[in-house]
């Protein structure tokens, strides 16, 4: 029988948006305060959730320990404390804006390839807030 397992993580990071070939003022325009290069700070949450069997020597569909080591390592480790834009090359200038749809795409990406044979990453969420959260779920 399969089944998905989520676990929630979070992590305290700084950001801001702007394309670097823009001019300051269009970026302003675009992005309004948030192209601010001092950026502006979220405490994201991450919400990765796993499928597969449920194995019968455990009664789970991964080991919770290793779960929560890969997000360590992947997403509270790597993320946390940080400005995207500066510390993290995947959304240094000319990358990927940090939004919450690249940082769910980026988490996935990574934390993909590391599952064990017979579980697959079903979703990464990323809640910026409360009110506003993005969804990979890796399809096309």
């Amino acid at each position: 029988m399969l089944a998905s397992l989520s676990r929630v993580v979070g992590f305290h990071a700084r950001h801001h948006l702007a394309r670097p070939e823009w001019s300051a003022a269009r970026n302003r325009e675009a992005f309004g305060p948030l192209s601010d290069p001092a950026g502006h700070a979220h405490d994201y949450r991450c919400i990765v959730t796993v499928r597969g069997p449920i194995a019968a020597s455990h009664g789970m569909v991964m080991d919770l320990v290793a779960l929560d080591r890969l997000l360590d390592a992947e997403v509270v480790a790597r993320l946390d404390g940080k400005h995207l834009n500066r510390d993290i090359p995947a959304f240094a200038e000319g990358g990927m804006l940090p939004t919450c749809e690249a940082i769910a795409a980026d988490v996935f990406a990574r934390v993909a390839p590391r599952l064990p044979a017979g579980v697959v990453l079903e979703r990464v969420r990323i809640l910026e807030d409360p009110t506003l959260y993005a969804d990979c779920t890796g399809l096309p």
